[in-house]
């Protein structure tokens, strides 16, 4: 068992040092909590240091959606039948089969026996629980409805997962369809063509001429395999596309992106909607939890996935703490349609917002299901007739001149 030097101060305030064994970092903070020891720093020996090097893969530490929504439920149903919290969490940290998150509640249940509240320890952990996990918590534990909160949260998430889901889905096989065709493409200009360039060459003998289009295809398969194009496509192109994914990530780059794919006539259909679907769903659940309307228009932001259309939601919180009405504000964007708008100033009119706006994610949600489906089945055939006019477009050119010459040389 490797062992941990820690500083800590203890409920008077003085500072204790010195060195503490446990399996790792969270079960040395949880002894030290147990302790009644309030720790400072805590790092592995240098003894140790060399000893407990462990391989971490991109995504190992990273909570599911699937298990942080049956966590969700379940805690909700423990804290419905009367179980207190702490034994809840207890319960549930030792049931989960998930270790990144059975990790994260031991963290969470040293926190809660040290008189944390759950939302507080749980903003800890912003890589599993999101801003709006966090708000709906801290809603459900100020108004006393904790399990109702997070039943409605766990809903939500299923709701934000099978739409995400439901686009990637969708989307797979275009994406994989486009990829065999610039494979398929490449091995043909760069292995196939040249070869049969040879053939054609040896049987004209240089004095009958080839077709333009077929003059064209050896051009380009010619220079497909000259050092240039190779450190092109080797590393130029990667290089590219790692600068830009870096550029789009940046506030001013991502701004920029979106802007972009908001001015795509198709593009831009499925993003409109998934906003608008989203920020329905998650408006809804945040203001039936009891967040204020400011507080869940800036969370609710946070978590469209669009720049453009999260700028505007700041700036409609913006007027709507200066006293303004949101549906007055959202009247002025280029991106949420009428009806929004008006089954929104009539949840304002009746004090049925959270009522109405969840109407309105359930047909926005039906919305992006056949928006996403109708493109995929465009994006589809399309593809596919691609394909195959590039194989068609390579055997005509090839094959033509061949049975010109075979004839020609045959009389």
């Amino acid at each position: 068992m490797p062992d941990f030097e820690y500083t800590a101060h203890n409920n008077n305030g003085q500072i204790q040092k010195g060195i503490i064994s446990a399996d790792n970092k969270v079960a040395a903070l949880t002894a030290l909590r147990s302790k009644q020891l309030i720790p400072i720093i805590v790092k592995a020996t240098k003894k140790n240091s060399g000893l407990n090097m462990q391989i971490s893969l991109p995504g190992m530490n990273k909570v599911k959606t699937k298990d942080l929504v049956i966590f969700t439920r379940q805690l909700s149903t423990l804290v419905d039948a009367g179980v207190p919290l702490m034994r809840s969490l207890t319960l549930l940290k030792e049931q989960t089969e998930s270790l990144p998150l059975k990790k994260v509640l031991e963290v969470v249940v040293a926190d809660i026996q040290a008189g944390t509240n759950l939302s507080d320890s749980l903003s800890k952990h912003p890589e599993t629980f999101s801003s709006i996990y966090i708000n709906m918590v801290k809603a459900g534990e100020a108004g006393g409805i904790l399990d109702t909160v997070l039943d409605r949260l766990a809903f939500q998430q299923e709701k934000d997962a099978a739409l995400k889901s439901k686009i990637k889905s969708a989307m797979m096989y275009p994406t994989v369809i486009f990829s065999v065709t610039i494979i398929a493409f490449v091995i043909l200009m760069t292995f196939i063509v040249p070869k049969i360039g040879k053939i054609l060459n040896s049987l004209s003998n240089g004095k009958a001429k080839l077709p333009i289009y077929t003059r064209v295809l050896l051009g380009v398969s010619h220079d497909m395999q000259q050092p240039l194009f190779i450190i092109f496509f080797v590393i130029i192109l990667p290089l590219a596309i790692i600068l830009f994914r870096r550029y789009i990530k940046t506030e001013k780059g991502r701004y920029k992106w979106h802007s972009l794919l908001l001015k795509i006539p198709a593009i831009k259909v499925i993003i409109t909607k998934t906003a608008v679907a989203r920020f329905s769903r998650i408006f809804a659940s945040l203001m039936s939890a009891g967040v204020s309307i400011v507080d869940a228009i800036n969370t609710t932001a946070g978590a469209i996935g669009n720049a453009v259309i999260e700028k505007e939601l700041i700036e409609c919180s913006k007027a709507v703490q200066a006293g303004n009405q949101l549906s007055g504000e959202l009247a002025k964007s280029k991106h949420f349609p009428p009806i929004v708008i008006q089954m929104l100033a009539v949840g304002e009119e009746t004090g049925t917002t959270d009522t109405i706006i969840l109407k309105v994610a359930e047909f926005y949600e039906q919305e992006v299901d056949e928006a996403v489906a109708g493109i995929s089945s465009i994006i589809e055939p399309v593809m596919i007739i691609v394909l195959g006019g590039m194989v068609g477009i390579i055997a005509v050119s090839v094959y033509g001149p061949i049975a010109q010459l075979s004839t020609h040389v045959s009389g």
